[in-house]
């Protein structure tokens, strides 16, 4: 269990991470420079040696790495990114980069995605150094620029210019997982990422013959992209289900009493229904998924424009990508072209492991009332990143929440939280996985 003035900083450093507003807007809008300098300060204070490192002026990342016991033995990444999506105060009931700790909890931007981890590697490696602990094997620490946007700036950069700050690294932890989810009939749920869907955001175009609003024109770019968008929109994506999602299904199957068919399309869609709440665990990961979200025609109403463009948000699970590729030329036709406008890999990560073993037994020595299963993310993390390293990923940032807490519903959401016991459920938890590790 960690000590006092771990369970205080990881507080403290949570709060005051938020008030340094790191907004990123996309397009390069985003400066991380004053969260990096706060989080090196904090390790520099420890005997840590951190080094800042940016591709862009302002876009800063952390690295350090803590030697290990072992020298034979790989190391393991830490990873937390310093950005936050945006936030309107004025839907917010507490200012948004205020950090104010307010009966227990801790409000702001960043509360859950995830500077709260950030805060909780802080606290536990300055009180392992306080106490002289070291390491297994040797622990990187990165704190990343950029995760809410391209990567380009962060993960993406680290992994192309300083590969060498990661030598020896085969597995990594970072966001999302070990939270507590409450399945509405009394059990509490602990899933820990074990992949994630790949990314492909995509760009349609369709082309045809500009003309006059009142006249015939068989060639119109905006009835061939309407046409292609509606079959996008509109297609049933088959059952596809990766290593981590069938052991996601079987260990939930089992919790809940039911013998799954995981073969049978038929079967694995009527055990979601049996499970409840729970199915929220997996239910957008046993398909590819393509959805439409923006359109972009014409200047005038009564102009038939020569080009329309449409964009859609599509994920494909792990082993998948070509399939997703070869439906996309044929829901898109011969009229209308497509494109990756953002393009990162799908993930898999092995659920038989040591480390998942022990971030497993980490869970339930202070949760010893829930149930750990794995799960896959249905967006990405900068893990998609550092996998070009040949780094196996899995989310791992513990929070104990109580019930109507909803931790995905708080995510780039409104009012985003956390409890300060969670934060120090959190530390408990990080702190004996890492001494395992």
């Amino acid at each position: 269990m960690a000590d006092a003035q771990a369970r205080d900083e990881v507080v403290r450093f949570t709060s005051d991470l938020i008030r340094i507003d790191t907004t990123n807007r996309g397009g390069g809008d985003c400066r991380e420079r004053p969260a990096a300098e706060y989080a090196a300060a904090r390790l520099a204070d420890a005997g840590i040696e951190p080094a800042l490192l940016e591709r862009t002026p302002g876009r800063t990342n952390v690295v350090a790495r803590i030697p290990g016991t072992d020298p034979s033995a790989d190391a393991l990444l830490l990873h937390g990114h310093l950005d936050v999506v945006p936030a309107e105060a004025a839907d917010w009931t507490v200012h948004p980069f205020s950090g104010e700790i307010r009966d227990g909890v801790v409000w702001g931007r960043g509360a859950v995605d995830m500077k709260n981890m950030d805060a909780m590697i802080l606290a536990v490696v300055r009180a392992w150094a306080r106490q002289g602990v070291r390491p297994r094997r040797d622990l990187v620490l990165a704190f990343t620029a950029d995760e809410e946007a391209s990567a380009e700036d962060g993960a993406g950069f680290l992994a192309d210019r300083h590969a060498a700050l990661f030598e020896g690294c085969t597995e990594a932890v970072g966001e999302s997982g070990a939270f507590t989810f409450h399945d509405g009939a009394g059990r509490e749920i602990y899933p820990i990422a074990a992949g994630e869907r790949g990314t492909g955001w995509l760009r349609l175009t369709a082309r045809g013959r500009a003309g006059h609003g009142s006249k015939v024109n068989r060639d119109n770019a905006v009835t061939r992209l309407a046409a292609a968008v509606a079959r996008i929109g509109e297609h049933e994506w088959p059952l596809r289900l990766t290593p981590t999602v069938r052991a996601a299904l079987t260990e939930l199957a089992a919790l809940y009493g039911i013998e799954p068919a995981l073969d049978d399309p038929d079967a694995v869609d009527t055990l979601l229904k049996k499970l409840g709440p729970a199915a929220s665990l997996v239910e957008a990961t046993v398909r590819n998924s393509a959805n439409p979200t923006m359109l972009e025609a014409g200047y005038k109403l009564n102009v038939i424009p020569g080009e329309a463009v449409a964009h859609v948000d599509g994920r494909f699970l792990w082993g998948t990508e070509d399939e997703f590729r070869a439906t996309l030329d044929e829901l898109t036709g011969p009229d209308v072209n497509w494109e990756f406008r953002h393009h990162s890999v799908a993930l898999q990560a092995p659920v038989d492991t040591p480390l998942y073993a022990r971030m497993r037994a980490a869970v339930e020595e202070f949760a010893p009332e829930g149930h750990v299963v794995p799960y896959c993310m249905s967006g990405g993390t900068d893990a998609k990143q550092f996998s070009r390293l040949g780094i196996t990923a899995y989310g791992f940032a513990p929070l104990k929440l109580p019930e109507g807490f909803d931790y995905q519903a708080l995510f780039h959401g409104v009012d985003e939280r956390v409890p300060v016991e969670a934060l120090h459920f959190g530390v408990d938890v990080l702190d004996r996985f890492l001494r395992t590790a």
